[in-house]
């Protein structure tokens, strides 16, 4: 069969959006492996025999009775499958993504042409949309003086690829002038996961604070049952939905309106357990992980605030905890953004930060440079895996920087345990190697 022949089941989402499950064509399904593995767990008969059994009754029917009817939810970690997530706002994204389970993509701001994408606008009046418009305006023309600013301040020395160099800059400033963007700006993602991590993903997003996830949610959730109608027909418990619906309402947005500019706020490790580690962590050598069983010593807490397109990266580190933060203006816009324009967009970008938001359905409106209280928990190799890799000169200013500070923190506390953080010796270093942090189809 040709993918052009493949029929996907698509739901559309009101103002252009669409969920899409993708169909991979395949012979067995994500119904019928499923299937497949929890037969292979009673019986020694072997797979050529749950086959045998697959062609004659199909997946349906045990799907129905055993993973929905009988609730062995552990049958629908055996089922995988694909959604595909288009059009919707960035907040909707980190919603979908908000679970330490989430695996996906999601688009780049560097790789989305913010002259024509659609901005979300909830409250749908003629200013609301004024406000939209011209955070476009900005971002649109500022994005090219911004780039000649890069080049002329980081001119491309004599060794290095034309090409490359030509990207690099180009990621510097979209870099800059993604922090003028709305947290509204709509973007695509995937979503790779299996039943069970779906249906409890939808318990909660279906209770969302905002509109546009819940909505989100109804549609996934219908398209699914299209897709998959003996896999998510689940029954719902009006006192678990009820729970869910208090929780997602008074307790999901962190909106702590004391949190420091960086504070380590909890250090639960246990040192003496720890020291049976030592030779371990004095021993790593670069580019490689503490073993997961450090994490049996305990976590800690880092508060600290950090812009909303910064957390968009933080937010993607999975073996850590964190708590959606509200977007609101509160906090102040991040002092990098303006820093990094040339003066004759400075006072401009100023006028544009002028309105105040700090209701859940003004975050659409909130440009992504505006902080907001971050709280990150984890365990040591948790911790070190994210400030390595976050705190080198091809991640974002704003983030490199919370990334070497938490780094420093965890080798004052653990250096004695023979912890040893492996840090770039010159993170602030325009690099041009940035250029080629790129995904291309290559020509025939």
């Amino acid at each position: 069969m040709k993918t052009s022949e493949l029929i996907h089941v698509a739901r559309p989402l009101p103002g252009g959006g669409e969920v899409i499950i993708l169909n991979t064509g395949a012979i067995i399904g994500p119904e019928a492996e499923a299937m497949l593995q929890a037969l292979h767990s009673r019986s020694v008969g072997g797979l050529r025999e749950h086959l045998k059994t697959l062609g004659k009754r199909g997946a349906e029917k045990f799907m129905s009775m055993f993973y929905v009817g009988y609730g062995h939810k552990s049958i629908g970690d055996c089922g995988t499958i694909t959604i595909f997530i288009e059009g919707v706002s960035m907040l909707a994204a980190k919603a979908v993504q908000d679970s330490q389970l989430y695996s996906g993509q999601e688009a780049s701001t560097r790789f989305i042409d913010f002259a024509q994408q659609r901005f979300i606008n909830p409250w749908g009046t003629a200013s609301s949309r004024l406000i939209l418009e011209e955070l476009r305006e900005f971002y649109v023309v500022g994005l090219e003086k911004v780039t000649e600013d890069v080049a002329r301040r980081f001119p491309r020395k004599s060794d290095e690829d034309e090409n490359v160099y030509e990207k690099a800059v180009r990621a510097r400033a979209f870099d800059i002038m993604r922090g003028f963007l709305p947290a509204g700006a709509s973007t695509n993602l995937t979503w790779h996961t299996n039943f069970r991590q779906t249906a409890d993903a939808l318990m909660y997003l279906r209770h969302h604070p905002l509109d546009e996830v819940r909505v989100l949610a109804q549609t996934i959730e219908e398209t699914l049952n299209e897709a998959y109608p003996n896999s998510f027909n689940h029954k719902r418990h009006p006192q678990t939905e009820d729970y869910n619906k208090e929780w997602m309402k008074s307790g999901y947005y962190n909106t702590n309106p004391t949190c420091e500019d960086f504070v380590l706020a909890h250090d639960g490790v246990d040192r003496s357990l720890l020291r049976e580690f030592t030779g371990f962590l004095r021993t790593r050598p670069p580019k490689t992980e503490i073993p997961k069983k450090v994490g049996l010593c305990g976590t800690m807490r880092f508060e600290f605030t950090l812009d909303f397109g910064s957390f968009r990266d933080l937010q993607r580190h999975r073996a850590v905890i964190q708590r959606m933060p509200l977007v609101t203006t509160q906090y102040g816009f991040h002092p990098w953004y303006l820093s990094e324009l040339p003066e004759i967009l400075r006072s401009q970008a100023q006028r544009l930060l002028r309105h105040e938001c700090h209701s859940a359905k003004s975050q659409y409106y909130v440009p992504m440079g505006y902080q907001l209280p971050m709280m990150v928990t984890g365990d040591i190799p948790a911790l070190v895996y994210l400030v390595e890799l976050r705190a080198t000169r091809f991640v974002h200013p704003t983030l490199r920087a919370r990334a070497r500070q938490m780094a420093a923190k965890l080798q004052d506390k653990f250096g004695d345990f023979g912890l040893t953080i492996h840090l770039d010796p010159d993170p602030d270093r325009f690099d041009v190697r940035r250029g080629e942090h790129d995904i291309s189809l290559k020509s025939q």
